[in-house]
C-alpha cells in the first residue's frame, strides 16, 4: 500500500487511481479514504486522476498519541501535496475534510490549487458560542464523545442507522451495506484518534480560513443534514466564501456521498469541467 511520511514520522495511507488533472479528496470522521469509492471510481473513469488519503489516526494509516488536530492534519495534506508533486488541483473536502482542506488553504495556500469544493463540511464553525449563536450546542458533542468512551462500536451503528445517511427519516431505505461500510470504517480508526477527532470538527473556527480562499468554489449541502446543519455549515460557507456556488439538495442527509453520488458524482464532474 502506498504511504506518504508526515514531518513527525506518521505514515498516511492513500489510494492513487486514474490519470490526468488530479482531485484530491478528504473524507469525513470516522471513516477513511474507502468512503470516497464511489466518487474515486467515477472520477478516475472521467479521465481525472483522483487521490484519497486516510486521515493519521483513521484506517491503515498511523495512529499517533498526538497531532489529532486540524493543523497537523492540513500539514499531513501538504506532506500528500509536496511528496506528490501535485499541481492544478481541486480539492474536495467532506465533513471534517471539509475543515481539513480550509485549514490548508490558510496554511499552505494555493498555488497548487485550481478549486475547491465543499460537502456536508464543517465550515465555517460547527460549535455554539457567544460569537457563533446558531452553532450547535457543546452538549451534543460531550455526548459523542461519552458514547465513543462507553462503547464507540455502538456510537458508530447508532450514527450509521439514524442521522447520517437519515435513515431515521419516514419512508428512508439506505441499505445495511452502506450502514455496515460505515460502521466498519469507524472502528478501523484508532480509538485516540477518533476521540480527539471529535473536537477537530467541533470546535475549530474556520472563518478566517474561509476568508484566505481565493479560488472557484462549489459547496454542496443537504437541507435535512442532521449532523452539520445546512445552517450552520453549507449556508454559512457559501455565503462567507467570495464568489462561492451553492448547491442545496432538498433533503438530502449528510451522507450524500453515498445517499446522493449519483447527483453529486455529475455535479462534480460539471465543476471539474467548468
Amino acid at each position: 500500500m502506498p504511504f506518504v511520511t508526515a514531518a513527525d514520522g506518521t505514515r498516511i495511507h492513500y489510494k492513487d487511481w486514474g490519470t490526468g488533472r488530479p482531485v484530491v479528496l478528504s473524507h469525513g470522521w470516522p471513516l477513511n479514504a474507502d468512503s470516497w469509492e464511489s466518487q474515486q471510481l467515477f472520477l478516475a473513469t472521467h479521465g481525472f486522476r483522483a487521490i484519497a488519503h486516510d486521515r493519521r489516526g483513521h484506517g491503515r494509516s498511523d495512529q499517533p498519541w498526538h497531532g489529532n488536530e486540524m493543523n497537523t492534519y492540513a500539514d499531513d495534506l501538504a506532506t500528500l501535496v509536496d511528496t506528490l508533486d501535485l499541481r492544478d488541483i481541486t480539492v474536495v473536502g467532506f465533513s471534517t475534510g471539509g475543515g481539513e482542506v480550509a485549514r490548508y488553504i490558510a496554511r499552505h495556500g494555493t498555488a497548487r490549487l485550481a478549486q475547491l469544493v465543499l460537502i456536508s463540511a464543517v465550515p465555517p464553525f460547527m460549535l455554539k458560542t457567544a460569537d457563533n449563536p446558531g452553532g450547535v450546542p457543546v452538549e451534543v458533542f460531550d455526548a459523542m464523545r461519552a458514547g465513543s468512551l462507553a462503547d464507540r462500536s455502538q456510537l458508530y451503528r447508532d450514527l450509521a442507522d439514524g442521522p447520517f445517511f437519515g435513515n431515521n427519516r419516514p419512508g428512508a431505505d439506505v441499505s445495511q451495506g452502506i450502514r455496515d461500510a460505515f460502521w466498519r470504517q469507524g472502528l478501523q480508526a484508532g480509538h485516540r484518534g477518533a476521540y480527539e477527532c471529535i473536537a477537530a470538527f467541533s470546535a475549530t473556527d474556520f472563518r478566517a480560513d474561509l476568508d484566505a480562499v481565493d479560488v472557484p468554489t462549489l459547496v454542496i449541502h443537504g437541507d435535512d443534514d442532521q449532523v452539520v446543519p445546512f445552517e450552520v455549515g453549507g449556508k454559512a460557507s457559501a455565503a462567507r466564501i467570495k464568489s462561492a456556488t451553492l448547491k442545496v439538495y432538498p433533503g438530502a442527509p449528510h451522507g450524500i456521498t453515498d445517499t446522493h453520488k449519483e447527483q453529486l458524482n455529475a455535479d462534480l464532474l460539471d465543476f471539474l469541467n467548468s
